[in-house]
């Protein structure tokens, strides 16, 4: 099971750099194991709008959605107690919190791979390219 970040997805839909690497991906991995928070598919949804890309945005949803079985999960308030420990423990943004703590909770990802996780998202920021795979 993985899952998808946000700059993931919008590396293919923006035909940026690693396109075919992510659409070589998206190919070898069936649909049913691919997850999106609910915080990713909306800030998919934020940058498409703002680079008027809505037929893009139509494209993904239908893709992903409609005619695949990409899961949507998100977190509930109550979560956001553990999100601001993650925050703090880890030196994390909101939206890498976000993404670490919906892996944990929808068991996508384990203690052996969370170590190596926070390191990588402190190494490379906002241009990290990665997936948590389970």
């Amino acid at each position: 099971m993985y899952l998808v970040d946000t700059n993931i997805w919008l590396e293919r839909l923006l035909d940026q750099t690693k396109s075919e690497e992510v659409g070589n991906f998206l190919a070898r991995i069936s649909s049913e194991r691919l997850f999106i928070t609910d915080f990713a598919f909306h800030s998919i949804g934020v940058v498409l709008s703002r680079l008027n890309k809505n037929k893009a945005l139509l494209r993904f949803v239908r893709d992903a959605f409609v005619q695949g079985a990409v899961s949507l999960i998100r977190l509930k308030p109550e979560d956001m107690k553990k999100m601001t420990k993650v925050m703090q423990q880890f030196n994390l943004d909101f939206d890498d919190a976000y993404q670490y703590v919906a892996a944990e909770k929808y068991g996508l990802i384990d203690e052996n791979i969370s170590r190596h996780l926070v390191n990588l998202l402190r190494k490379q920021g906002d241009h990290v390219f990665y997936c948590y795979h389970r």
